[in-house]
């Protein structure tokens, strides 16, 4: 564990630490630390900006309840929120379909312009965009979610399988097949716009 994530386990171990205790003041802390963080994943697997407002409810609703059944020494509390995220976006998205929204921007997949822009640049750009988004939305759910997980959220592969209930090396064959779906659906735009988007700082 790296001092920066142990650090950062030792603040949240002391904030939960006082949530148990009856300091309301730091429920309100863990929320605004990761609500950002799941919604975005929310509406990353989702697509709808009141499902995964819903899910975000729901999850934290869920977390605070059963916040004494966390432990620190299995999994981080961002990956037992996800994990709970997660399963809640699953129920949802077996019961609907997906609604055909840009995606890409979500995942930070998005290609911005630059200050001065041709207009022929322009529609290039945003036909590349356009392209990224139909291929994530052409992934399968599981596909999806590890895609997202690791470059939307840039999780390792031990996390994401925590997050997805998988084995590691289920979590890293979905990965990379899903990077495979991605390069064969986005080889008319080129595959160099996939290397440059789905890279993990």
């Amino acid at each position: 564990m790296t001092d920066k994530r142990a650090t950062e386990r030792i603040e949240i171990d002391a904030i939960i630490a006082r949530a148990l205790a009856g300091d309301q003041p730091a429920y309100a802390e863990l929320y605004d630390r990761f609500a950002a963080s799941l919604y975005r994943l929310c509406y990353s697997l989702l697509m709808n900006e009141q499902d995964a407002e819903d899910i975000l409810q729901e999850s934290f609703l869920y977390a605070f309840k059963n916040l004494h059944r966390f432990d620190s020494n299995k999994a981080s509390l961002k990956t037992w929120l996800y994990t709970i995220s997660v399963s809640r976006c699953r129920n949802t998205y077996r019961r609907k379909r997906f609604l055909t929204v840009d995606i890409s921007q979500w995942l930070g997949f998005e290609l911005k312009a630059p200050p001065s822009e041709a207009p022929e640049a322009a529609v290039i750009r945003r036909d590349a965009n356009e392209s990224i988004s139909n291929a994530l939305l052409d992934l399968s759910p599981r596909l999806r979610e590890a895609i997202v997980l690791r470059y939307g959220q840039g999780m390792t592969y031990r996390e994401i399988s925590e997050v997805m209930g998988c084995p590691q090396k289920t979590a890293e064959s979905r990965v990379r097949l899903g990077h495979q779906r991605l390069r064969k659906s986005l080889q008319p735009v080129g595959l160099g716009l996939l290397e440059e988007l789905l890279r993990v700082h």
